[in-house]
């Protein structure tokens, strides 16, 4: 099977580029002494999680419970639930999930939720790994940090059914600030609560094995914190064009992460020598960003939406005047949301189609 035979509109992963950036984050990692469990919700694929875990990665990060289950089922190992599990029915699948996976953890931001996860996990005979969740600004989820982050990891360590492994604090409002140094001082100003959480648990006598964090947008800020322990960074291993717009380091090398992730279309129309449409609309691609997908090295039209299951192209190169039937890529704005859109992705080597892999956790929001 080829590129051309591939029904539109389409993912595709670019192998090259996607094992290059698995490699190049597994190194850092490496080098700089911390760990790295990479944030599934990215790509919602067990097969993407499979060979970050190869590369490297000591499991993956899910953003739900739904997610978490998927991974296990398809043998992924070393998960950790971003976001707190809280309801009934959602604690007793938690429960069977740690069952069958142990080393799974969960993270927790309120007393009560701890003695709902302590209670079934007694009554269940299983031991559940929690992170305490601290608020570093992102002003999501978590507990404020300092006093009453310790006051829950005292909660949980009283509980004889969770063991309390340490924190997470995910400063998402900082990935995206435009410029490496503006980035770089954003991201240290709202981790500087989440080092002093910890250091105030363990002077208290509590031990911290885990402190989690990071992004995309800081891989190579955050690591400069002493008291980080693993990166949670995702989507360097596929890239969407507002992590390309953002900006690298001043002098890096090839920039971060080369953008591996395309949506393939098929012009469906050419109604005028101005203007084309391809088959890829508000369906085929996020639509929360404020710049629209871009072209893979095919100059001569500029995207537009123009409805649920049609992209306008304008034509700025009469030359390049797209023809009926062509075939043309674009880079997604917004990776994790575009890849939830599909049940699969096609793994391209070249114009080949290696492997179709399952987005196997698309739509599990529970």
């Amino acid at each position: 099977m080829t590129r051309d035979d591939i029904p539109t509109p389409a993912l595709l992963l670019d192998l090259d580029r996607f094992e290059r950036n698995l490699r190049r984050m597994a190194a850092h990692a490496r080098a700089t002494g911390k760990n790295l469990r990479p944030h599934a919700k990215t790509h919602r694929c067990p097969e993407i999680a499979r060979r970050q875990v190869s590369a490297g990665a000591l499991g993956v990060a899910c953003a739900k419970l739904g997610e978490a289950e998927v991974m296990a089922r398809a043998g992924v190992r070393g998960l950790l639930i971003t976001t707190e599990v809280v309801a009934h029915a959602a604690i007793r699948r938690l429960m069977r999930l740690v069952s069958a996976a142990p080393d799974t953890l969960v993270v927790i931001d309120n007393p009560a939720n701890v003695a709902d996860l302590g209670r079934e996990a007694s009554a269940d005979g299983v031991t559940v790994n929690v992170l305490v969740d601290v608020d570093v600004g992102t002003r999501r989820t978590g507990i404020a940090p300092g006093e009453p982050a310790l006051a829950l990891a005292r909660a949980a360590v009283a509980q004889p059914s969770l063991r309390f492994r340490g924190l997470q604090g995910y400063a998402g409002h900082c990935a995206h600030v435009m410029g490496w140094e503006a980035r770089r001082e954003a991201s240290h100003a709202a981790l500087k609560p989440l080092m002093e959480t910890r250091e105030l648990i363990e002077r208290a006598g509590l031990p911290v094995e885990i402190v989690a964090g990071g992004s995309t947008g800081t891989w190579d800020i955050d690591i400069e914190l002493p008291g980080l322990t693993e990166l949670q960074a995702g989507s360097y291993c596929v890239m969407d064009i507002d992590y390309r717009r953002i900006g690298a380091r001043a002098g890096a090398v090839n920039g971060d992460f080369e953008m591996a992730l395309t949506v393939i279309t098929t012009v469906v129309s050419v109604p005028t020598t101005e203007r084309a449409m391809v088959d890829g609309g508000l369906k085929a691609f996020s639509t929360d960003k404020p710049f629209p997908p871009e072209s893979v090295e095919r100059p001569g039209v500029e995207f537009s939406f123009a409805g649920d299951e049609h992209g306008r192209l304008t034509v700025t190169d009469p030359s390049r005047a797209p023809r009926l039937g062509e075939r043309i890529e674009f880079f997604p704005p917004h990776c994790d949301p575009t890849i939830n859109l599909y049940d699969r992705i096609y793994a391209m080597r070249g114009d080949k189609v290696e492997a179709v892999w399952d987005i196997a956790a698309r739509g599990r929001s529970d």
